[in-house]
């Protein structure tokens, strides 16, 4: 019996786009046309598919031009984790310093600081 889609399962087009750009796909591809054992055409594809935060994360390069000092390039180079308590993607300083702004979550870490302070 075959599983039918539906409007509630979390496989949807979004979700699928954010995993791909969170993770990033590498496409690696030689073709080669030969006749009679002669090498006629060659062709090699090398493609990266990643946000920028997740290629900068692993070090791809980007074409010359790229102003590295621009505030959003800043924003993608910072470390980022799930939150634990809405999963929204937060700097993990800010997760750890003062929690969740989305969700109100708080790590035992910030909550050690303000029962100190």
């Amino acid at each position: 019996m075959s599983k039918k889609a539906s409007m509630n399962d979390s496989n949807t087009l979004f979700d699928v786009v954010e995993r791909v750009l969170d993770k990033g796909l590498a496409i690696n591809a030689d073709i080669s046309v030969s006749i009679a054992g002669t090498e006629l055409l060659g062709i090699r594809i090398r493609a990266a598919l990643a946000s920028f935060e997740t290629a900068a994360r692993y070090g791809l390069e980007f074409p010359g031009g790229v102003n590295h000092k621009l505030t959003a390039w800043q924003e993608a180079m910072e470390l980022r984790e799930n939150c634990p308590g809405c999963g929204k993607r937060q700097p993990v300083e800010k997760l750890l310093k003062e929690g969740c702004p989305w969700c109100g979550w708080v790590s035992a870490r910030a909550k050690l600081t303000e029962e100190a302070g």
